[in-house]
């Protein structure tokens, strides 16, 4: 009797591959086994393992969009320092992984030749804390419904506040991030500053567009708000003015939806969020600066403010305390006071159930 085909082993799901095998050997034979870390200067960690081993770690920020270029020129220096093995934060920074403390200098002094500056880093045990990088979505160059640019708007509130990533002088974290329309598909709803790009017109239906491209009921079926509704004779979506937020949905789901304006467009400014629960509950951002122009290259205005939030809270923050907290401490009138931010009717909160909503964790207290 003739034996059975055997089937051979079939994988239908790869998956990604285990973390475990990208782990440089130092990490690997020390994982979980960590007794301590400390910043030995800005940009500069190192871990030490109960068994004595220890890893150099050096931190550099970069810009979240990269050429294959840049990307060729910092595989080479970890080959070239660290046996191969880099990492990008959440946060676009780079990360050096060094066994050879001898070589930290001279991996520094490349880096920052090449145009990636070294710090961000902080040490809570001396209340000592660097700026760390942006996170920010695409803008301009890659998305389809943002209202600003997002590199070049960070790259020019960086520039502001390069000696913060260089040094740690500030007294505690700040986070600041940036998304490019309200979709945020940025960490802006929880960060100690945020900034969102903010349609101010509603869609225009380009009525042949949306009768040769779109899905009429997909396209009503996604707005948020019922702003939309189908009109079936002309084969076309007619909008509600009153009722639309400028979110840009209805474009992300047809192409003859544009909402692009870059006369009203702008940037919207957000203050005192954050997900660390540390001596205050997690919070979300609040609106402080409603509306300001879109105004590149270097987007002058949106600069001002943001350097003026974080200088304020740097000089008057006590050590540890966040932004969120400094607010709580002197009180939102004095915020607006200290910063020079103009106090507009825009940002009164008029929700109506706020107690339902933000009142949402273990510290709370009737």
């Amino acid at each position: 009797m003739a034996s059975e085909p055997v089937e051979e082993e079939y994988i239908s799901d790869i998956g990604p591959p285990d973390f475990r095998e990208m782990l440089p050997p130092v990490i690997k034979k020390n994982y979980g086994k960590w007794k301590y870390h400390e910043v030995l200067k800005p940009g500069v960690l190192v871990h030490v393992a109960e068994s004595g081993d220890k890893v150099y770690t050096v931190r550099a920020g970069e810009p979240r969009l990269m050429s294959t270029q840049s990307i060729r020129q910092i595989c080479e220096l970890a080959d070239k320092y660290c046996d191969g093995y880099i990492r990008f934060t959440t946060r676009n920074n780079i990360e050096f992984l060094l066994t050879d403390e001898s070589k930290i200098d001279d991996l520094i002094k490349e880096v920052e030749e090449l145009g990636y500056p070294v710090g961000g880093t902080w040490d809570a045990t001396k209340a000592k804390y660097s700026l760390s990088n942006i996170v920010h979505t695409q803008g301009w160059i890659h998305c389809h419904t943002p209202a600003i640019d997002a590199s070049g708007v960070v790259k020019s509130i960086m520039d502001a506040l390069f000696d913060h990533f260089k040094n740690m002088d500030l007294p505690g974290l700040c986070r600041i991030s940036l998304a490019c329309c309200l979709n945020m598909c940025g960490a802006v709803h929880a960060s100690d500053i945020s900034l969102v790009g903010v349609h101010r017109t509603p869609p225009m239906p380009d009525d042949d567009t949306i009768r040769r491209t779109c899905e009429i009921p997909s396209t009503v079926s996604g707005c948020p708000t019922g702003a939309l509704r189908p009109d079936m004779k002309r084969k076309t979506i007619i909008v509600d003015e009153s009722k639309c937020m400028y979110c840009g949905n209805c474009y992300t789901m047809c192409p003859g939806m544009p909402c692009f304006d870059p006369e009203n467009g702008g940037v919207a400014i957000l203050a005192g969020g954050k997900i660390s629960d540390a001596r205050a509950p997690a919070r979300l951002s609040k609106v402080i600066v409603p509306w300001l122009p879109n105004n590149p290259p270097r987007w002058p205005e949106v600069v001002d403010v943001i350097k003026a939030i974080l200088e304020t809270w740097a000089a008057e923050a006590k050590p540890h305390e966040r932004i969120a907290e400094w607010i709580d401490r002197i009180g939102w009138e004095k915020f607006f006071e200290k910063t020079g931010i103009e106090f507009k009717v825009q940002l009164i909160d008029d929700f109506r159930q706020p107690r339902h909503t933000f009142r949402t964790t273990t510290q709370f207290k009737w």
